[in-house]
């Protein structure tokens, strides 16, 4: 697996326009709305998009979760960015 690029610690992530995080009973849970798409959010990844709204930067965001979850630093910063990185590429999350 490849590393994911590092992303800014003062960027502001966030959803763009036309797509929409809710809760889906049809689809069992949580989904990412995307015009002509939707992706099924596992528990982690939505505790993350809640926190993109646009207002927090990404470090806020990988402090809260540690402190939220009391998990080591390095690693959520590693796996959020993997999760951000792969949701940019497929334009559903602005960095």
């Amino acid at each position: 697996m490849r590393e994911a690029a590092a992303i800014a610690p003062d960027v502001c992530p966030r959803l763009p326009r036309g797509v929409r995080l809710v809760h889906n009973e049809a689809q069992g849970g949580w989904v990412l709305l995307a015009p002509e798409r939707v992706f099924k959010a596992d528990a982690i990844a939505v505790e993350v998009l809640k926190r993109c709204t646009g207002e927090a930067t990404f470090r806020a965001i990988i402090d809260d979760l540690a402190q939220s979850f009391a998990a080591p630093r390095d690693r959520i910063l590693a796996d959020v960015t993997t999760l951000l990185r792969g949701l940019a590429d497929k334009k559903l999350l602005e960095l």
